[in-house]
């Protein structure tokens, strides 16, 4: 877990706007601290205002941005490179990639032929605002329709986080359990829509779809759900024409 943010005290705060931190609760007793929480405060209102500044940047360019969370292995970077192929030229995809180690991710999306910037966050679990900042200056705005920022996987610290996205995608994929919606409800109540991922898998898995829906509603009943398979194609139509309507939704 990421050192800076809060998940563990030993807090730091780095003034040239690198890495900068928050969380809106923490169950630590040293964050009920009077200074610290001053300092997570000043923390949150940079992130913010970085935050709104990317937008502010994504829509002079006429570019909505997609935030992708999820915990590990759920399936974004596969997502991607079945939404590249299924765009065909109908939109214009860059991907900001977040990672603690390694740029494997963005290559596999440049081997797509998309533009793509990794950020390698070492020890921090989730992408902020100035980060993202940082990746939107590695690439083309003036040719790209959609950004695509796929976060570290986790499912707790990325959803505290506004980057300046227009949407909140978070997938849940088949193996993780349909308990994960009761159990994670910042990161759902944050979602603008959840991608069921991996539906091919449910006959082998004990997964109950009507049960993520009901947590679902109870959390966050504007949140939309697609349920789709990036190996059968199943629900990837459905998935296109939601980006598709909403990059049209901006004008």
């Amino acid at each position: 877990m990421c050192k800076d943010c809060g998940c563990s005290i030993s807090h730091h705060h780095h003034e040239d706007s690198n890495h900068h931190h928050h969380h809106h609760d923490h169950l630590n007793p040293a964050m009920e601290d009077r200074k610290t929480v001053e300092v997570l405060t000043k923390i949150l209102d940079a992130n913010d205002r970085q935050a709104q500044s990317n937008r502010e940047h994504f829509e002079e360019h006429n570019i909505l941005a997609i935030n992708l969370m999820s915990s590990p292995g759920a399936g974004k970077t596969t997502l991607l490179e079945k939404t590249i192929e299924l765009v065909d030229g109908k939109l214009k995809i860059g991907v900001i990639e977040g990672d603690l180690e390694t740029n494997k991710d963005a290559e596999r999306i440049k081997e797509k032929g998309v533009p793509a910037y990794q950020i390698t966050t070492g020890q921090a679990c989730h992408l902020d605002a100035f980060m993202v900042h940082e990746g939107i200056h590695h690439l083309p705005l003036d040719n790209l329709d959609v950004i695509f920022i796929e976060n570290v996987g986790n499912l707790v610290c990325p959803a505290s986080y506004d980057v300046g996205s227009h949407l909140n995608v978070v997938l849940l994929s088949v193996p993780e359990g349909d308990d994960k919606v009761a159990k994670y409800p910042v990161m759902f109540s944050a979602a603008d829509i959840v991608l069921i991922t991996k539906i091919d898998l449910l006959p082998y898995f004990d997964f109950s779809i009507e049960n993520v829906k009901k947590d679902l509603k109870r959390i966050n009943p504007k949140a939309d759900i697609i349920l789709l398979s990036t190996k059968s194609g199943e629900g990837m139509d459905k998935w296109l024409k939601y980006i598709l309507f909403k990059k049209e939704m901006m004008g």
